[in-house]
């Protein structure tokens, strides 16, 4: 069965997705930074220091939301990053900051659907995606379109959450997952589905080997899985 963020809506999942980051994208950045304890802002800075090495000079950003990984990108000094999200409302929140950081000469934000891109074949250098891909809808179809607008040479980084598996890393992370974030998600942003699709997303999620294979299947190689924080996240990576 599919997850939903909305159970009681008749939506596909990428309605539901574009609606729920709508209704919290005012909040998401405090919550994103308060829920992580700023952890994930040390996970997109390692993502980008893999990148490095290769100087890209055009970069997506899928499922871009409020810009940060954008931003973070930014320090590759390329020439144009181009973020992409389906939730107008999260846009809007990072096109404030990106103006506020004097970068929007770089980044340009885009409502976009992430599995039908709008970008010619073989365009950018760098495609990377910062806990986005659980949302697709057809997983598969996404990543093939990121293959296919990403140049021969270039370089793909995800990061995504994972399921930790040795004790007792793995239940204190689903206590906190299960009980503890969608709590205080629901005090914050006043959407309780918000913070309980998020646990229930990341269970149905292939994370690891299966991951990497789905990877494969569509056409990447050097593919590879980078645990971050005790197995919380994990960095992927892949090449065309």
């Amino acid at each position: 069965m599919e997850v939903v963020p909305y159970k009681d809506k008749e939506q596909g999942k990428k309605e539901q997705v574009a609606e729920m980051f709508n209704n919290i994208s005012k909040r998401y950045d405090l919550l994103n930074h308060v829920l992580s304890m700023g952890i994930d802002i040390l996970w997109r800075k390692k993502a980008v220091r893999m990148l490095k090495p290769f100087a890209p000079k055009i970069i997506l950003d899928i499922a871009t939301g409020t810009g940060d990984f954008a931003i973070e990108s930014s320090r590759l000094k390329p020439t144009k990053i181009f973020g992409v999200d389906i939730s107008e409302g999260m846009l809007e929140v990072g096109r404030k900051k990106i103006k506020a950081k004097k970068l929007d000469n770089v980044i340009e934000m885009q409502l976009g659907d992430s599995e039908n891109l709008a970008f010619k074949d073989n365009f950018f250098d760098a495609v990377t995606v910062a806990f986005g891909v659980r949302n697709y809808e057809n997983l598969k179809l996404g990543l093939s379109e990121m293959f296919r607008v990403m140049k021969p040479g270039g370089h793909v980084v995800i990061i995504e959450f994972s399921k930790p598996g040795k004790f007792p890393v793995k239940q204190i992370y689903n206590f906190y997952f299960k009980a503890i974030l969608p709590t205080i998600g629901k005090l914050v942003s006043k959407d309780q589905s918000a913070y309980t699709y998020l646990p229930e997303s990341v269970s149905a999620f292939p994370y690891g080997a299966k991951f990497l294979e789905i990877m494969n299947e569509v056409g990447f190689t050097e593919t590879k899985s980078i645990p971050l924080t005790l197995g919380i996240s994990s960095i992927y990576w892949g090449s065309k």
